[in-house]
């Protein structure tokens, strides 16, 4: 695995180009909202308050300038689909039909 220079490793749950695990603390100096600073400093108690919270990390992201990554392009086309297709009936017909004596789980 790859070492980001911020000190996180890049694991496939955890790609994020940047640092965030302090994001409440900075974003607490750019908001008055009572309600907001209850939030970031005791954690939601609901789910609306978690929701809330999910809002404000949207917000530090967006004034912070960070992006998540694009997700990866798993487009295909009908014409590999059958193409694939094909070659997995073909590998079925070359393979060897079991019987009694050559089955590896000892017969039907």
């Amino acid at each position: 695995m790859d070492t980001l220079k911020l000190g996180r490793k890049l694991t496939p749950m955890n790609t994020q180009p940047f640092d965030d695990s302090n994001w409440r603390e900075e974003y607490k100096g750019y908001t008055s909202s009572r309600y907001e600073l209850d939030i970031l400093e005791n954690g939601p108690k609901s789910l609306a308050q978690s929701w809330m919270l999910g809002a404000l990390h949207g917000k530090w992201r967006k004034m912070k300038g960070y992006k998540y990554p694009e997700p990866p392009d798993c487009q295909s086309s009908m014409s590999e689909f059958f193409k694939k297709q094909d070659e997995y009936q073909q590998k079925g017909d070359q393979a060897q039909d079991f019987t009694p004596e050559n089955d590896p789980y000892g017969g039907y």
